[in-house]
């Protein structure tokens, strides 16, 4: 009987039924504070002040009606039971009610005082119930975590101390190796990445699970992300003698998003067609946008593999999932890398899906968000209605002077960026978001509305104040330039608004040269051949 509800919160709109289950109640020998309301817009706000130990509720309210009204408290007030008084039985809606979280069902015209005494108390025992699994499943979940979390850094060290001694024999460095043991070295290599592999996407799966991944968006030229990711595959595609194409729309901006994540993202789709692709076949990745949805990216990967069932496919981001046609003695691992992939997009705020037909290939889709500069470039780059006369594009370039990276360099780099934002003027000039380059070189550019002349004395200020810094100091330099952006006469036609596009697209085009030029590719490139 301590688990007896003792605060009863009745959301009744007809005063007749409400006197009747004030009667039913009275009637029971346990004291209740029963409390009444007939509007749900009422009942949510008493749910806030004083949350009841049960809710009796009629689903036809003035200000809402059927099952929209019990939606509302659940998702008010998700653990707090919740008993239906309906006016008439309806079995389908009763069991819709049940399955979305109503602990039970009444109709008035059946109810006794021990009927509705009855459903409270059990109502609230078996919400109680509830939350003590779910504090159990939770439990349990974060126990599992911890403890793949702990295996797999215990198994990296002694993986690493294999891999280490294996490489020097393979390498001969601890004496000539025959053919035949160079083969078996080679196994075991072959092997020990694997298990690292499966090490690594158990670590990341487990963050996934508990909502601990983590992104770092930049600004991001997915051109040349996608190039080193195909440079990456290609050695396994060249043994396969598999052709992987790259196809890319004549306009692909920048976007907002990670490059570490979505690189990641890029090799486990582009391995995955590889290794489903037969010998001689085709992977072709394409970048391009859609009239239809202009604020993303779309990347697209096609094979000519042997494609997915139609009753694998949609289960191939489930995690551990594994399509039993597509095992095979060239399939290796624990089935996380799409699962991996899906949770990456969606926190870019993108989305991730496939289509395929058994024998004809399989296409993956994502899109990333566009990063829209002609938005934050307007209230910079104009005044008094009109745009500035002149717009420069300032470059600041952080090294660190040792090869690999010690230290903390991210943070110094995070650091740098933060000085720079307050060596700007916040009315005139932009400092984009990080760049994303390939190495540990930093690259950081703002849009300042000023000229050639005068830049200088900008340039001078954030020299001074970013190499002062005592961490950079130490770990690496500082290197700041400035280009004019340059736009032709005629602007003037334009609009504002057009002007400002015009200037967004200028400004991204010379940073993603820049990034063409810093990652080491060939601007003109458009096509890239495996083989």
């Amino acid at each position: 009987m301590s688990d007896f509800p003792r605060q009863v919160l009745l959301i009744e709109d007809n005063p007749g039924d409400a006197d009747l289950v004030r009667l039913r109640l009275t009637e029971g020998k346990i004291p209740l504070n029963v409390s009444c309301v007939n509007r749900l817009s009422d009942g949510l706000a008493s749910i806030e002040t004083t949350p009841p130990s049960v809710v009796l509720l009629d689903l036809n309210l003035p200000d809402s009606h059927g099952s929209e009204t019990f939606r509302k408290i659940l998702d008010k007030a998700p653990g707090v039971p919740v008993v239906i008084l309906s006016g008439q039985e309806d079995e389908a809606l009763a069991m819709k009610a049940i399955h979305q979280g109503v602990q039970d069902y009444l109709v008035k015209g059946d109810m006794t005082s021990r009927t509705l005494e009855r459903s409270m108390r059990y109502a609230v025992e078996r919400q109680a119930l509830l939350r003590s699994l779910e504090i159990s499943r939770q439990q349990q979940i974060e126990f599992k975590n911890q403890f793949l979390s702990h295996v797999s850094h215990e198994l990296r060290t002694p993986l690493t101390c294999i891999h280490q001694y294996a490489s020097l024999l393979f390498d001969g460095l601890s004496g000539t190796v025959s053919p035949e043991q160079r083969d078996h070295l080679q196994v075991i290599l072959k092997s020990v990445n694997q298990l690292h592999a499966m090490i690594r996407d158990l670590l990341e799966a487990t963050r996934a699970e508990s909502g601990k991944l983590r992104i770092e968006p930049r600004c991001l030229g997915l051109i040349e992300l996608v190039r080193q990711a195909i440079a990456m595959i290609r050695p396994i595609a060249v043994e396969k003698r598999i052709t992987v194409e790259l196809e890319a729309d004549s306009h692909i901006p920048l976007v907002h998003a990670d490059p570490d994540r979505v690189l990641e993202v890029l090799i486990n789709l582009i391995d995955n067609a590889v290794k489903f692709t037969p010998a001689e076949g085709t992977v072709i990745v394409k970048l391009s946008r859609q009239e239809t949805d202009p604020d993303f990216c779309y990347v697209t990967i096609t094979d000519n593999g042997r494609g997915i069932s139609p009753e694998a496919l949609p289960l191939i981001f489930e995690r551990l999932y594994q399509d039993p046609d597509s095992v095979d003695g060239n399939r290796s691992g624990l089935g996380l890398g799409l699962y991996i992939a899906r949770e990456l997009v969606n926190l870019h705020g993108g989305r991730i899906w496939a289509a395929s037909q058994p024998g004809q290939g399989t296409t993956f889709t994502f899109n990333l968000p566009v990063y829209s500069l002609s938005k934050l470039l307007s209230p910079v780059i104009t005044h008094e209605q009109q745009l500035r006369e002149s717009i420069v594009l300032l470059r600041v370039d952080l090294t660190p002077l040792a090869r690999p990276v010690r230290g903390n360099w991210k943070e110094v780099c995070r650091e740098c960026l933060e000085l720079l934002r307050r060596c700007v003027y916040v009315d005139k000039d932009l400092v984009l978001p990080a760049m994303a380059t390939n190495g540990p070189e930093d690259t950081f550019y703002v849009v300042a509305s000023t000229d050639m002349d005068r830049v200088n004395i900008m340039i001078t200020r954030i020299v001074e104040q970013i190499g002062a810094l005592t961490h950079l100091k130490s770990t690496g330099t500082l290197r700041a330039t400035a280009r004019q952006v340059k736009f032709s006469a005629e602007m003037q036609d334009k609009t504002l608004e057009q002007q400002v596009v015009v200037v967004a697209e200028r400004v991204t085009e010379m940073v993603l040269t820049d990034l063409r030029t810093m990652n080491g590719f060939n601007t003109k490139e458009t096509k890239v051949n495996a083989n």
